[in-house]
C-alpha cells in the first residue's frame, strides 16, 4: 500500500490536510536527495543545510498534523517560511537536483502556508 492510500485511510483528516502531508513527505525525501547531492560540491553548504533542516522541518510537519497536534498551525507557518528560503536557495543553483528540489518545495509552502491560514 503506498502512503498515499494509508493516509486517505485516515477518517480525521480532511483533503487539505492529506495533501500537505503528502507534500511534506515528497519535500523531505527530495530534501534530503539534494542535500546529499550538494555535499562535496564547492559552494553547496548552505543549500545542503537548508534542504537537511527543511526534510527534518517537514518530516515533522506531516506527523504534526496526522496525529491532529496543537502545534501543528505554528510548525506550518515556520515549514512554509523555511521551504520558501530553501527554494530561493536552491534556485541559485544550476543542478537538477537543485532545480527539482525548488520545484518541490515551492508547492510545499503553498500547502503549508495554506494549513497556517486555515
Amino acid at each position: 500500500m503506498s502512503l498515499s492510500d494509508t493516509i486517505s485511510k485516515i477518517d480525521s483528516l480532511s483533503d487539505e490536510q492529506r495533501e500537505c502531508i503528502e507534500n511534506c513527505n515528497e519535500a523531505a525525501a527530495v530534501c534530503e536527495w539534494c542535500a546529499d547531492e550538494c555535499l562535496g560540491e564547492e559552494g553547496m553548504e548552505k543549500c545542503a543545510r537548508l534542504c537537511r533542516d527543511v526534510a527534518d522541518l517537514t518530516s515533522l510537519h506531516a506527523r504534526f498534523i496526522a496525529r491532529s497536534s496543537n502545534y501543528s498551525t505554528q510548525l506550518a507557518q515556520a515549514c512554509a517560511g523555511a521551504c520558501e528560503e530553501c527554494a530561493e536557495e536552491c534556485e541559485r543553483h544550476d543542478a537538477d537536483h537543485c532545480q527539482v528540489c525548488a520545484d518541490v518545495l515551492r508547492e510545499c509552502a503553498e500547502s503549508c502556508r495554506s494549513m497556517a491560514n486555515s
